[in-house]
């Protein structure tokens, strides 16, 4: 596949393996973007009406510099789905982080959508929040018809930060069809620890009422669904949190669980909180995981 190179293993990415329990590492230093004549890239805002919601959803497309290049007009790109966390929206990581230099530099397609406060789950109380149905299905339709994507599993991506994070391993885990790679940064991994929390009743009802709707919303519980999955090859799975971050408990249960039951994860805990100064650090190592995935798709739809 042709696209830009990787650069070389600027990020040694501090990997915990299945086989390994969690540990702290430093963290790279931040990417610093000192001034120069910036590479014509593309930046797309989007309206995608969703049939299932009745209504229009706002989404950024940021795409690499070769795009809009006459020379490479037959070039298809790998598209990586990129998640907000609760109380955002679709331009926060567009405004924190140079999702163009990404977008250059490991030659893929950055899709962020608009998920508001859905928690990417589809509401069974609110028919106006069917975030699950929208992102894995209506919005990756519309991206593969309307832009010069690989659409195939092996090339598709999904990530996100906190409320995104659950987002991403929710929808990744269960659309595997979908989704071949998926990541995690600062994850809240179990909702039902979190009751009257960050407006996840008001997607799934009171706690005390709803109980079982809530577990069967909560990533923990679908490891089992997890491995249970008849796709081959297995999903490339990124989970990463910081030492201080909220939901340290909650990931590194999670990572148990996946070294429980043998399912190959990368897991890394590096220094850091709940905060975008971490979330831009932590997507440079995601970037570089789902660029190597991406070539090894790329491997494996030539075969």
């Amino acid at each position: 596949m042709n696209r830009t190179f990787l650069k070389p293993l600027l990020l040694a990415i501090t990997v915990i393996s299945m086989a390994f329990g969690a540990c702290a590492h430093p963290a790279p230093q931040a990417k610093q973007f000192p001034p120069k004549v910036k590479a014509f890239s593309q930046v797309d805002t989007v309206q995608v009406m969703s049939m299932a919601m009745g209504r229009t959803i706002k989404n950024v497309v940021v795409m690499p510099e070769t795009y809009g290049n006459v020379r490479y007009l037959l070039m298809r790109y790998p598209v990586v789905y990129l998640l907000h966390g609760a109380s955002g929206c679709y331009s926060d990581w567009s405004r924190k982080a140079d999702l163009e230099e990404l977008a250059n530099e490991y030659g893929v397609i950055i899709v962020c959508p608009d998920g508001q406060d859905s928690w990417y789950f589809d509401s069974p109380i609110d028919p106006t929040m069917q975030f699950e149905t929208y992102v894995s299905k209506e919005l990756v339709q519309y991206i593969d018809n309307y832009y010069r994507t690989v659409a195939h599993r092996y090339m598709r991506a999904i990530t996100g930060l906190s409320m995104g994070g659950h987002g991403a391993l929710f929808l990744a885990w269960r659309h595997p069809d979908v989704f071949w790679s998926c990541g995690s940064m600062s994850g809240c991994m179990d909702i039902t620890q979190y009751p009257g929390n960050w407006h996840i009743k008001d997607r799934l009802g009171p706690y005390e009422d709803n109980e079982q709707l809530w577990q069967d919303h909560a990533v923990c519980n679908l490891v089992d669904q997890l491995k249970a999955c008849p796709l081959q090859p297995a999903q490339n799975i990124i989970i990463d949190d910081g030492l201080n971050d909220i939901f340290i408990k909650n990931n590194i249960a999670l990572h148990d669980q996946l070294v429980e039951k043998e399912i190959d994860h990368d897991f890394a805990v590096r220094p850091g909180r709940h905060s975008w100064d971490y979330w831009v650090n932590s997507l440079e190592y995601h970037m570089l995981f789902f660029s190597r995935a991406f070539d090894r798709g790329a491997e494996l739809l030539k075969q």
